[in-house]
């Protein structure tokens, strides 16, 4: 079950989970790229495709944002095929704004979709997951969130807290054989083709991104949620024909005073033994600097 997958990174993980002989839902609500509007040809189109190459889909057309309507996803697939292996949530909207500028509603809508829709995509499938002693979970994040951006707070939140949501669906249905993985996909589709372009450099950042098609993103969702894989609990990042393991937060250096802190010595004694290790005000494109190959 792919969500989001009328266009873009999923329509590409639909059909080669398909080719390689995986029986799919294409699952899409045909919306524009900030939610609104709603047309069941996309997921429709995707499944004509995959049915002319002999594969075996069905279209969904249900929201990932409501627990009733990620509900009738899972059985979308359940009442076709019989069972439910894997999920990819790939589902997402932007509305991008400064963080000082930004709505409620903007806010809002932008957790609702990414954070919201993977919790209850995953929750609804999870009970199968469970009785069967079998699954895979393949969410997609962001760098946005696990390094920064600009204007991407409510994007940003999201991203990041699918990093979270993952790891802990990791930890708690590992005992089940359960397994949910990141990835933090480069490719240039609806969901990039926002980004800034008005300096030099914003320019030559877009130029690369155009270089790394969706379709690079499909092979690394796959065999994730493939039987053959047993990764478990990692965040990867697909740029172009490099696949990046991300880190993930861990101690890097501590201070002790035995007599414990006051915020005199937390000013003196603690912030300056710290300050080497400390992180730069970085976004994504500072990180990844270098051209993809």
């Amino acid at each position: 079950m792919v969500t989001g997958a009328g266009g873009g990174i999923g329509r590409d993980i639909a059909l080669s989970a398909a080719a390689q002989g995986a029986k799919v839902v294409v699952n899409d609500i045909g919306a524009s790229l900030s939610g609104d509007g709603l047309d069941a040809g996309p997921a429709q189109q995707v499944v004509d495709e995959i049915r002319a190459a002999g594969g075996e889909a069905v279209a969904s057309t249900d929201s990932v944002s409501e627990p009733h309507t990620a509900q009738q996803i899972v059985t979308a697939a359940l009442d076709t095929f019989g069972r439910i292996d894997g999920i990819v949530n790939n589902a997402g909207i932007l509305r991008d704004r400064f963080f000082h500028k930004m709505s409620d509603q903007e806010w809002d809508a932008v957790i609702r979709v990414h954070l919201y829709g993977g919790y209850y995509v995953s929750r609804a499938a999870a009970p199968h997951f469970k009785a069967q002693e079998s699954g895979a979970y393949v969410h997609m994040t962001s760098t946005s969130g696990l390094i920064g951006n600009y204007g991407q707070a409510n994007y940003s939140a999201a991203k990041l807290g699918i990093a979270a949501l993952s790891k802990s669906i990791a930890l708690d249905m590992q005992k089940f054989n359960v397994r949910s993985n990141c990835i933090a996909p480069f490719a240039w589709s609806r969901m990039t083709g926002s980004v800034p372009a008005e300096t030099p450099e914003e320019k030559q950042r877009v130029e690369r991104f155009k270089q790394m098609t969706p379709a690079k993103i499909a092979p690394l969702a796959v065999t994730l949620m493939s039987d053959a894989s047993k990764v478990n609990g990692q965040i990867f990042a697909v740029r172009n024909n490099e696949i990046i393991l991300m880190s993930q937060p861990r101690p890097v250096r501590s201070v002790h005073r035995s007599e414990g802190w006051t915020p005199e010595t937390v000013l003196e004694h603690a912030l300056p033994a710290l300050e080497a290790s400390f992180f730069d005000l970085e976004r994504s494109g500072d990180v990844f600097c270098w051209d993809p190959v």
